[in-house]
């Protein structure tokens, strides 16, 4: 017996939808929907859902607390997962291939909050993970982000980067 490909994932595509709207401008409503959403997913649902939301809710914020409540959320997700619920979703994914995006974030979200220390410590994780990244426009977008966070982080520099992916105006 075969067994058939997982259906269409009705949470991945709100989701979808939702970041989608917010990279179109309407942010307002992209969060809305992605508040909406977690509200049903809960903070014991299904970890692939809850770390995609998180991840993309975070980079609804220019706010870097709000940002970082996001992030924290979306790295505990990742936590709980495996390689087989990311592949049902997608066979070419791998849970370790989200970690140095992850951590870049939250060093991210840490540094233009002025906490260094900590900055330091996600930064140098993301650096640890970066060679689970493939080796593709991607992994080397995450791969230059990852230097010049480590780099303003060194330089204890907490200006928004031009390349931050918050489009809010809250």
């Amino acid at each position: 017996m075969t067994a058939l490909p997982p259906g269409p994932d009705a949470t991945m595509e709100a989701v979808g939808q939702a970041v989608t709207e917010g990279r179109a401008g309407d942010i307002v409503t992209a969060r809305q929907k992605l508040q909406d959403l977690w509200s049903t997913i809960g903070v014991t649902g299904d970890p692939l859902h809850r770390c995609t939301l998180a991840h993309h809710m975070a980079d609804l914020y220019d706010d870097p607390a709000q940002a970082l409540a996001w992030d924290v959320r979306a790295l505990d997700a990742a936590d709980a997962l495996t390689d087989q619920r990311v592949q049902e979703h997608h066979a070419s994914l791998q849970i370790a291939g989200f970690y140095p995006s992850l951590h870049l974030n939250l060093a991210d979200d840490y540094r233009r909050l002025g906490s260094f220390d900590a900055a330091a410590q996600h930064i140098n994780a993301a650096q640890q993970h970066a060679p689970d990244l493939p080796q593709d426009a991607y992994g080397a977008l995450l791969r230059t982000a990852i230097e010049r966070v480590a780099e303003a982080i060194t330089q204890r520099d907490t200006a928004k980067r031009a390349s931050h992916p918050g489009r809010s105006q809250a």
